[in-house]
This record gives C-alpha cells, sequence and structure tokens, in this order.
C-alpha cells in the first residue's frame, strides 16, 4: 500500500512538509507539550539477527508484529495524547530489492493503521528503508510508500526536522539529491530564526555520534568530517540537539537539549516508546513511558 492508498491513515509528508499539522496555527508556542519516540520496529530483524544472517533470512517477523502492536496499544492509552509519535527509521528489515519487502511493509502498515487517528504518525528513513547507499531509485521507493525522506513541520511553536541520514553517511550513489537537502536544511535554519522559534528539534536515523564528537568513525555513527559540520550548523543556529535512532542510545550535551533514549535491541516494545516532554526552557529530558 502506498502513502497515496493509504489516505487518511497515514499523514503523508509531500512537499516536505507534513499535511497532519498546519504552519499557521502551529507556529506559536502554546505551552508544553510531549510526543511519543519510537524507532526501529525493523519487520524481519529478530529471527536473521538470532541465528546471525542479517542479510538472508528475514522471513518471519510474528514477534516484531505483536511488539509493534502493544506499542501501538500503549500509545493509544496515554491521556493527554500525544501532539504526535514518530519512527526513528528501519522501519522494515529488508533492503530494497531484497525478498519479503512488500510483505513486511504491508504487514506494519496493518499495524500502524491502529494508531490513533488524533496522534499524527512522522516516519523517518533508516538504512534498511532507502539501502546503506542508496539511490534516486530506492529513495523514490521510499516516497511512494511512506511520503517524504526529509521534510520539517512545527506543533506548538516548535520545528521539527526531518533529515534523510543515509544522505550524510553515503551520498555516492545520489549526490545531487544530499546536495538537495543540503541546501533545504540551511534554508529551514534560517526560517527557524526568522520566525524566532523557541526551539528545533531535529530527528534523524544514525546520530551524529554516540558518546564525544570526536570518536572514532563506526557503523553507528556519522564520520567527524559530516558530524562536525552538522553540529557547526546546528550550533550556529543556537537550536536543540538532534533526536535519532539506528544505535539506541540518547545523546548529547545536557545543557539546553531534548534527549530521549530509544530502542535497546533494535526492537519496539511498550516498555521502550519514549515520552519527549517539550518544556518552554527546552532543558528536560526524554523519559520513558512504561504500561
Amino acid at each position: 500500500m502506498s502513502a497515496a492508498e493509504a489516505g487518511g491513515v497515514f499523514h503523508r509528508a509531500r512537499g516536505r512538509t507534513l499535511d497532519a499539522f498546519s504552519a499557521e496555527k502551529e507556529r506559536e508556542w502554546k505551552g508544553p507539550f510531549y510526543f511519543i519516540q519510537g524507532t526501529d520496529p525493523q519487520f524481519g530483524l529478530m529471527k536473521a539477527w538470532s541465528i546471525g544472517d542479517c542479510d538472508n533470512s528475514g522471513d518471519e517477523w510474528g514477534q516484531e508484529v505483536r511488539l509493534t502492536e502493544q506499542a501501538v496499544q500503549a500509545v493509544n492509552k496515554l491521556n493527554p495524547k500525544p501532539r504526535f509519535f514518530v519512527l526513528c527509521g528501519d522501519l522494515i528489515h529488508a533492503m530494497p530489492g531484497m525478498p519479503w519487502r512488500k510483505e513486511q511493509t504491508a504487514d506494519l502498515q496493518r499495524v500502524l493503521r491502529d494508531v490513533d487517528s488524533e496522534i499524527p504518525l512522522v516516519l523517518v528513513s533508516g538504512n534498511h528503508d532507502v539501502g546503506n547507499v542508496p539511490t534516486p531509485e530506492t529513495v523514490a521507493e521510499f516516497q511512494q510508500t511512506w511520503g517524504d525522506d526529509y521534510f520539517s513541520f512545527w506543533v506548538g511553536g516548535v520545528l521539527f526536522l526531518v533529515l534523510n541520514s543515509q544522505f550524510l553517511y553515503n551520498c555516492s550513489g545520489c549526490p545531487a539529491l544530499k546536495q538537495a537537502q543540503d541546501a533545504w536544511l540551511d534554508q529551514q535554519l534560517r526560517l527557524a530564526e526568522q520566525h524566532r522559534c523557541r526551539h528545533a528539534v531535529v530527528f534523524q536515523h544514525i546520530p551524529l555520534f554516540l558518546q564525544s564528537i570526536d570518536e572514532d568513525d563506526n557503523y553507528f555513527n556519522l564520520t567527524r568530517a559530516i558530524r562536525r559540520e552538522l553540529a557547526d550548523k546546528f550550533a550556529r543556529a543556537a537550536r536543540e540537539s538532534p533526536k535519532r535512532a539506528h544505535q539506541g542510545r540518547g545523546y548529547g550535551p545536557r545543557g539546553r537539549t531534548v534527549t530521549a533514549e530509544t530502542e535497546k535491541d533494535g526492537q519496539m516494545a511498550p516498555s521502550e516508546q519514549w515520552e519527549v516532554p517539550v518544556p518552554e526552557d527546552g532543558g528536560q529530558q526524554g523519559k520513558s513511558h512504561r504500561q
């Protein structure tokens, strides 16, 4: 099912924005609120991981379905309702062109249809969604299925920015797309300054770093050159540190940041959905919501 076919089930990001929220109505700060962050439902991972063959054995995902159903039920019970529910990438396990991709996608969309219609979904791309080395074709497939791979939206006076972090990790298959996202991000940060937004929050799958901005490059972070470039860009904008997934640890300086630890073993479960408050001063850390 494409995002268009899903209709009202998924608020498709298009035109680099999310139609679930009106920018004109949401640009004004109206007081603290919260949202829910989850990550890596990754239908097909658990069996593949258990037998040590993550490339060829993602043919079962019943456990992932049950965990995600439980997570959806937990989110739906929250009162007051969160402003939105964001999934920070690796929506399914099968990479582009691999077996079971269509089936995993259909099952995830079926489960997500049960999210309360008053809690918009925000969907972020991960490496399993667009490929470790994305191409124009894999990005177009994601856009057709889930919506834009990078976009922005306003909620309660906060500017939220969603990035395609694979462009930052390896853009050799689509350099022009990476350049377009870079230019768009610069424009969005200028917009945040012009509107004097109280906070800005970035969602991306791969973090800048895990423990230190000077740590060695590895699979779970961005390269030093990229992370410094982005960190400097965000620092100049004097806004919040990025939210991310992929490895599953909270990170970032503890000053004026909004951070949250997410999944711990690569799978999403009710006890691992994180309630992220957005207070006026931006200095409160995300906390878990446990049923």
